[in-house]
């Protein structure tokens, strides 16, 4: 499960830096490196869409476990 974890958090991140150039800048990473709403460029969007949603789980875990 750890992986998953890790891949979904990669993704989230990939997907807010994206974000973050779209809002600063008006550049779309994604689309720049795959092309503009290509197959490869959704697939990428499913993905980090997937991920972000896979990771509100991330609020339900138990951040503070006992260390005995």
């Amino acid at each position: 499960m750890r992986t998953l974890d890790v891949t979904a958090l990669l993704l989230v991140v990939i997907g807010a830096i994206n974000w973050g150039l779209i809002g600063f800048f008006q550049f779309d990473l994604v689309a720049a490196i795959f092309g503009n709403m290509s197959a490869i460029t959704r697939v990428v969007y499913a993905l980090v869409g997937i991920a972000g949603l896979y990771a509100i789980s991330f609020f339900a875990k138990d951040r503070y476990r006992d260390i005995d």
